[in-house]
Order: structure tokens, then C-alpha cells, then sequence
């Protein structure tokens, strides 16, 4: 038997089962909560953002109360008490390690093996009278409902998407609207995501830029240091206009954008984003090494804009695995071919014009 930790400092109790002392949760969240939210949407500490796998009680719950199922990622787990303030039900939250239901279904550690295991290891047939679990919707992929049944006895029913959308389901009896069915992608949906991508492309984008602050400098004319600061602003410019136009804008405009490969979404916006540049670059282009160093960008933005919208397609409501396989295969090698040619090209402009 296998309970979660008394100690974790969003417990406010326990309940005593048959089962032994289960942690009790509140459905409010404190500031705590919330911090640890802003910063997993920003990127800090994301993978790490996590629960004790196992069984929990949210208010008092008995033997009849609901079953819900969830992932050990704290945001999914807060979300899913969030929802239901005033609810006494347990949650069995299982081992996805820190990935939230959707991802973690589609790479299988939300799963039917990692469900029945959690049903034993918690005792859970000792604690409820009932054999009914409450799945959210998007663990779909992840778990064969009648395989669970052989082999644990508990009936797997699927909830809502949105966890919000909770308590009405309860209420009708475990019976789903069709609104509750249909997962949304709305501008603010896509715009929670940004956050993550553009953190973690940050963090590579400062390395691109020291090493082409530090090339800069041997190239041109003057000193190394002046040499560096006229090519590195320039650099920081272009390499800043890359990260918004693919994890930034292309995810803002994504149904208005052209075309259905996300890859080629980013371009365009790349493509509208170096032409924006250049239209301010226009009356410096006065020599060759200019005009080359401009040039090198309508490869290098675009490029790099490509890649960055094609993060998004596993976050998107309107892709499949097979899709973006078949996209990956002609999009990446593309991408390295014209980031290739901007540096080439780049490089030229500081050691040959």
C-alpha cells in the first residue's frame, strides 16, 4: 500500500480509510498555488511542478463519493479542486511525470498500466463502495477503458475537458453536454501557451547572440569592440524579431494565417517580418556588407520563425501525430538549409564585404 505524503504544503489534513490516512486538499488555492503557477507558465521549474502520485480527498468524502483522475503536474491537479469548491471527492492522481493529461496520454504515462497499478497500489477498492472512475476527456488516447475494467473492476467514465465544467457534469448524472465534449482553441488559449516557448527559445537565442557578438568583433573595420556592438545591436534586433514572429505572433494569428503547416505559418510571418526590417533598413543600405548582412536575415527570421511555429502543432487543437511527422520530414531539413545559408551569408557580410 502506497499513500501520498502528510507533508506536502498544499495539504491541509487527512482522512482515515481502510485504506490507511489519505492527504486531504482544499478546493481553495492560496498564493502559494499561484506562484508556483506564473512560474510554470514562464518555464521556472515546469518539469519539476509536481504532486505525490496516489490517492487524495478533497473535502470529506465517503465511500460514495465521485472518483476523479488526474496528473501528478500540479497545474492540472490544481485546476481539476479549483473546480469544484464545496465538493467532497477523491482523486486518484497518477504518475505522468510532471506532464499534464493530454501530453501525457499521447506519450503513454497517462496510461491503462499506470491507472490499474494506481488503483492497487492506493487501495482505492478499499476506500469506495462504487467501482467508477471519472477520466478527463483528453486522457483518451492514453487508456483502454474496457482493459482497465478486466483488469482492476472500475468502470472508466470520461468527464468534460474542461475541468470547470465539473460540476455540471455531476449534477446531470455523469452526462456530458456537447459543449463539454468540444475543446476550444481560442486567442487566449494559445496566448497562455507563449510563455513556456518563448523562455525556452530565449535561452538559446542568448547563445546565438554571444557568439555572434563575439564574431562581429573580429569582422570590420574598426576594434573589436566597436566591430561588435555595430553587429551585435543588429544581431539582437534580428535574432529578438525571429523569437516573436514564430512564438510570439504565429500563435496569436494562427487561424488567420495561410496555409495548414504550422511551419509555414511561421514563415509568413517571417517573411512579413523581415520585410518590415528592411523597410526601415532601407536608406542604410549603402554598401555591400550592409546589404548582405540584410540579406542574411530574409533566410535567417524566417527560418527560425518556421521552427518556433512548429512547436505549437502538439499544443494545437487541429493536428495528429501522422501530420506532423509527414511535416517535420520536408520542414526541418528546409529550415536547416536556410538557417545555413543566413550564417553563411551573415558571415560573409562582416569578413569578405
Amino acid at each position: 500500500m502506497s499513500l501520498p505524503s502528510l507533508e506536502q504544503p498544499f495539504v491541509v489534513g487527512s482522512v482515515q480509510t481502510p485504506a490507511g490516512e489519505v492527504p486531504r486538499v482544499s478546493s481553495s488555492l492560496v498564493l502559494a498555488d499561484h506562484w508556483g503557477a506564473f512560474k510554470a507558465r514562464w518555464n521556472v521549474g515546469r518539469m519539476h511542478y509536481t504532486v505525490e502520485p496516489g490517492l487524495y480527498a478533497m473535502g470529506m468524502p465517503d465511500e460514495h463519493a465521485p472518483v476523479l483522475v488526474s496528473a501528478n503536474y500540479k497545474l492540472s491537479f490544481d485546476k481539476l479542486r479549483e473546480a469544484l469548491p464545496g465538493r467532497d471527492a477523491w482523486i486518484l492522481v497518477l504518475d505522468t511525470k510532471g506532464i499534464n493529461v493530454w501530453c501525457a496520454a499521447g506519450k503513454g504515462t497517462f496510461g491503462t498500466g499506470e491507472l490499474v497499478g494506481r488503483i492497487e497500489s492506493s487501495g482505492l477498492a478499499r476506500v469506495v463502495s462504487h467501482r467508477e472512475l471519472i477520466l478527463p476527456q483528453l486522457a483518451g488516447p492514453g487508456v483502454s477503458a474496457h482493459l482497465v475494467k478486466t483488469l482492476s473492476g472500475f468502470k472508466v467514465i470520461f468527464g468534460p475537458i474542461r475541468a470547470k465544467d465539473l460540476p455540471a457534469f455531476l449534477d446531470a448524472g455523469l452526462k456530458a453536454s456537447p459543449e463539454m465534449r468540444r475543446k476550444t482553441f481560442t486567442a487566449w488559449e494559445r496566448a497562455v501557451l507563449i510563455p513556456v516557448e518563448l523562455v525556452s527559445a530565449l535561452k538559446w537565442a542568448a547563445i546565438i547572440f554571444l557568439c555572434m557578438f563575439f564574431l562581429g568583433g573580429l569582422g570590420g573595420p574598426a576594434r573589436f569592440w566597436t566591430n561588435a556592438l555595430n553587429h551585435g545591436i543588429d544581431s539582437m534586433i534580428g535574432i529578438m524579431i525571429a523569437l516573436f514572429a514564430g512564438a510570439v505572433f504565429t500563435p496569436l494569428l494562427l487561424p488567420w494565417l495561410p496555409g495548414r503547416a504550422f511551419s509555414f505559418k511561421g514563415m509568413s510571418v517571417g517573411v512579413i517580418a523581415v520585410a518590415t526590417l528592411s523597410a526601415f533598413r532601407w536608406g542604410d543600405l549603402v554598401t555591400m556588407a550592409a546589404r548582405l548582412e540584410l540579406l542574411a536575415w530574409f533566410f535567417l527570421i524566417p527560418a527560425v520563425a518556421a521552427y518556433l511555429g512548429m512547436n505549437f502543432t502538439g499544443a494545437s487543437t487541429y493536428t495528429s501525430l501522422s501530420g506532423v511527422k509527414k511535416e517535420m520530414r520536408w520542414a526541418v531539413p528546409l529550415e536547416i538549409g536556410a538557417g545555413i545559408a543566413g550564417l553563411s551569408i551573415w558571415l560573409g557580410s562582416i569578413f569578405i564585404a
